[in-house]
């Protein structure tokens, strides 16, 4: 298994974005995570585009990656930096006393998962594949991903400036607790489909352990909200009610608490 040079080049970028993360150690997973994976496809844009006539459908998947990381990035920033109600609710939960050590391999985890995430695009890029049916299945599924997390985050900013000391249960929110970030996994899973038919043998094992991770990280980030929701609203019956009929992270899914799952740690 060898790993083509274009490959260490975008993780080098990762490396380089994801150090935001040294400033503060919650970037290394927000806005490290955005503008990573948005300077991942920019580069991969440059490299196999430069003079070489890429293919339509794979610049586009580059485009849609700049897309969907500028816009979480841009949205994370705005909500740590402008918004007071989150960073009031997010008080002594946001570890500060890290060590480097630990920053250290977090930084390089990170990094890594964030390059092995859009491995099926760079397989694709690198091994000239043109473009297939699966190749647009997979865009829809980004694009529809970005649309879902964008509309899920707009109306909890709107439900919180009407009412910031209620849980939000209105809209998207209706049909699932966590419509963020299943709109992170309809993307991710996207990315995944949009790979089939390029990707070959061995290329599809980094491609399957960063779909595995990101859902990881979903699953876990959905935990970890739900522990914090269950603490500021566990004695309202409404909450209880809703709880008990909304499915957590997948709509439609039976599935209606991850806390007692301990080993979802993030």
């Amino acid at each position: 298994m060898v790993f083509p040079f274009y490959i260490w080049l975008v993780l080098f970028a990762a490396l380089i974005i994801s150090a935001l993360g040294f400033k503060k150690y919650i970037w290394f997973i927000s806005l490290g995570y955005g503008f990573s994976i948005a300077g991942e496809g920019l580069l991969m844009l440059i490299l196999f585009g430069a003079g070489k006539g890429i293919a339509i459908g794979a610049a586009l998947c580059c485009i849609i990656f700049m897309v969907y990381g500028c816009r979480l990035g841009g949205f994370l920033a705005y909500r740590e930096l402008k918004m007071v109600s989150y960073s009031k609710n997010m008080t002594g939960e946001i570890k500060t006393d890290v060590s480097i050590g630990v920053k250290l391999a977090i930084w390089i985890t990170c990094a890594v998962l964030y390059v092995l995430q859009v491995v099926p695009v760079f397989y694709r890029l690198h091994n000239g594949s043109r473009s297939n049916a699966w190749l647009y299945v997979g865009i829809a599924f980004m694009i529809g991903g970005i649309v879902l997390e964008s509309s899920a985050d707009y109306q909890k900013n709107k439900a919180k400036k009407v009412n910031p000391d209620r849980f939000v249960d209105t809209g998207l929110f209706r049909i699932v607790r966590c419509p963020n970030y299943f709109g992170e996994v309809l993307f991710w899973t996207g990315v995944i489909l949009s790979g089939i038919g390029a990707v070959r043998g061995w290329q599809w094992l980094p491609a399957l352990i960063g779909y595995a991770g990101i859902i990881y990280v979903m699953f876990s980030g959905a935990r970890r909200l739900e522990m914090r929701q269950n603490k500021n609203y566990g004695q309202d019956p409404d909450y209880q009610k809703y709880v008990k009929s909304v499915p957590i992270l997948l709509p439609f899914v039976p599935l209606y608490s991850v806390e007692k799952y301990k080993w979802l740690v993030a």
